[in-house]
């Protein structure tokens, strides 16, 4: 097995729908090592961060959470969530062109 050390990004997050952040490669199991959430403007905007499953389920990581203006919130630090083939990691924002997303991730191939 490798382990693959990877970035992910998502510029300019949608509003109106869950935009993807991470889709696991077939074949791979995935650990989220850290999610980073940027708002790049100077009021508070909220967030929501989901996994979808192989089976279409979604549940919720993260449900409305206000990230203050011009701050950088890191989230699933510290926490080994972890991705099986398929999974989708997906974010959405309050308002439009205002969050920008990275992780940091681990394949297993």
């Amino acid at each position: 097995m490798a382990n693959i050390f990877k970035n992910a990004f998502a510029v300019n997050v949608n509003h109106a729908a869950y935009a993807v952040l991470y889709t696991a490669p077939a074949s791979t199991t995935t650990v989220v090592l850290g999610l980073a959430i940027c708002n790049k403007t100077g009021n508070s905007v909220d967030i929501s961060v989901q996994v979808q499953d192989a089976g279409s389920t979604a549940y919720q990581v993260l449900d409305t959470v206000s990230v203050p203006g011009r701050t950088t919130l890191e989230v699933l630090a510290g926490q080994k969530y972890v991705l099986e083939t398929t999974d989708v990691l997906r974010v959405k924002a309050g308002s439009a062109n205002s969050i920008d997303c990275s992780i940091g991730i681990m394949e297993i191939t």
